[in-house]
């Protein structure tokens, strides 16, 4: 990537101060700021200007800064990273707080703090009779083993889907239960383990491929975890349906614990405050990596797009979010939903998600959000990205609107969502690199959740159409909502119970 130039480290440090990076902004070479108390007159914002402003030289600096912070969590996880509760994470967010803080008044800023759950992994291990099972992986906020010590017993096959106490023989208790995939969450699956006496549980999938999930809201009676593939389970399953004991020990070191995080939210003090344009990413990373694609890359987007924003006048207000807890399953985005009130959620007239920008082996990918499923409105967003990419005669292709990003919350209460993607840890289809280059069979991110998501790891082109696209949603309607669906007293607000077999990027069901 020709454009990448790292910041040195001691640049970096003598920038920032701190570790905790509490004031820090990079020149922005074309930005225009508005002159203390000698407002501006400024042209109503639209979209061809807007696009025209965006440029990758600011977003790749900002991708440098953002790895650098990064880089401030080293001492502690011994790999740079952005996870809530971390250095990186802290310092990530007073650098958008920071360099929204010098945009002159235009936005109202305001810090919403919030209760977080966060987990980690340290080593995990899983023995089956005389095998390492290459599928087995501890679910995401799983508990440690007893004491983070190794863990014995014979594997004890529990019946139907282990949704119910009575599906627990009782010779469970100082064994690892061994639990089919389906029909009530991993975390009631642990649960009941537990609470039958198992030292261990293992979820198996119903189909070959591997499970990654995780167990949500952490209860006392959650034991360490294992997710196995339904081609590793299989041979065990024959054995154990034979009446053949199969002896296994589970080991996992882990942390769960509850800290406090932080979302930022940004709406232009201008513009009708009854009518909003919302947009979001998530501000964090997992803590195997620093998270420069997913999602540094849409949280930097939303920065540069509200900063060349700064130009223009607006006749709806914009909002702007950074969420904090994406992956650890969407809790900032859930949390600022759940608390907003009933008015307040009225005047959102629709939500847009920009989470993973520029994967390296990218497709343009377009939420298929429609009305029929969804909030009316979410279907006519969903048309605005493909009328764009079609006049820029560019090709997309529809992804599942499937509760795997910050804009479930949204929709769940009411809310019209949509958005746009570049794959993660999906391969690319034939077809798929036909339409868009790159190469058949590989995760569109190779990256995707490791250290090794680094500047590096972005597409400069995707980035770069993907920003400018994100740029003319927001034109769009922070001009005109002339077309988009009302809404009214009468839109339903209450959450939708019904749930998907995701929450964030892990499987919950």
């Amino acid at each position: 990537m020709a454009l990448i130039r790292r910041w040195p480290r001691t640049l970096l440090f003598a920038v920032l101060g701190t570790a905790t990076a509490s004031v820090f902004q990079m020149p922005l070479g074309s930005q225009n700021p508005l002159e203390a108390g000698n407002a501006l007159i400024k042209p109503l914002v639209n979209t061809e200007d807007l696009q025209a402003s965006i440029k990758i030289e600011n977003l790749v600096d900002r991708a440098e800064i953002l790895y650098g912070l990064a880089e401030l969590s080293e001492p502690e996880y011994g790999r740079p990273t952005r996870v809530i509760g971390s250095e990186g994470h802290n310092a990530t967010l007073e650098y958008i707080y920071s360099a929204l803080g010098k945009l002159n008044g235009y936005y109202t800023l305001s810090k919403q703090p919030f209760p977080a759950v966060m987990g980690n992994v340290y080593e995990s291990r899983l023995v089956i009779g005389h095998d390492v099972p290459k599928s087995a992986f501890p679910m995401s906020l799983t508990p440690p083993t007893t004491n983070k010590q190794p863990v014995h017993g014979d594997l004890i096959f529990v019946a139907n889907e282990g949704c119910d106490a009575s599906d627990y023989p009782s010779n469970v208790t100082s064994n690892i239960a061994f639990i089919l995939r389906g029909n009530c969450s991993f975390g009631a699956k642990s649960e009941l383990a537990g609470k039958a006496g198992a030292v261990a549980a293992i979820v198996y999938n119903y189909a070959s491929g591997p499970l990654s999930g995780t167990l949500e809201s952490p209860t006392p009676n959650h034991v360490a975890t294992f997710g196995l593939s339904g081609e590793d389970a299989e041979p065990i399953l024959e054995k154990l349906k034979e009446g053949e004991a199969v002896d296994s020990i589970a080991y996992i070191d882990s942390e769960v614990k509850q800290i406090e995080t932080t979302n930022i939210i940004a709406q232009t003090v201008e513009g009708d405050p009854d009518n909003c344009v919302m947009l979001g990413g998530h501000s964090d990373s997992v803590a195997e990596g620093p998270g420069i694609n997913d999602d540094g890359s849409g949280s930097l987007t939303l920065l540069e797009v509200a900063t060349q924003l700064t130009n223009f006048s607006v006749n709806n207000c914009v909002r702007f979010a950074w969420w904090a807890g994406e992956e650890e399953g969407l809790l900032g985005s859930d949390y600022y939903v759940e608390v907003l009130p009933k008015e307040e959620n009225l005047k959102i007239r629709l939500f847009m998600d920009y989470d993973m920008m520029g994967s390296p082996n990218f497709a343009y990918q377009v939420y298929n959000a429609t009305n029929a499923a969804n909030p009316e409105g979410s279907e006519q967003l969903r048309d605005l990205y493909v009328d764009w990419y079609e006049s820029q005669g560019l090709n997309h292709t529809f992804i599942p609107f499937d509760g795997r990003s910050d804009y479930d919350a949204f929709i769940r209460n009411g809310i019209p969502g949509g958005g746009i993607a570049t794959g993660a840890e999906g391969h690319k289809t034939k077809e798929e690199e036909a339409m868009f280059g790159g190469k058949a069979g590989e995760w569109y991110d190779h990256c995707y959740h490791q250290i090794c998501d680094g500047v590096g790891n972005v597409n400069p082109t995707a980035w770069l159409t993907n920003t400018k696209l994100v740029a003319h949603s927001v034109a769009t309607f922070a001009a005109s909502f002339k077309g988009f669906p009302e809404r009214s007293n009468t839109t339903v607000l209450e959450a939708n119970e019904q749930r998907s077999q995701y929450h964030g990027h892990r499987l919950i069901l």
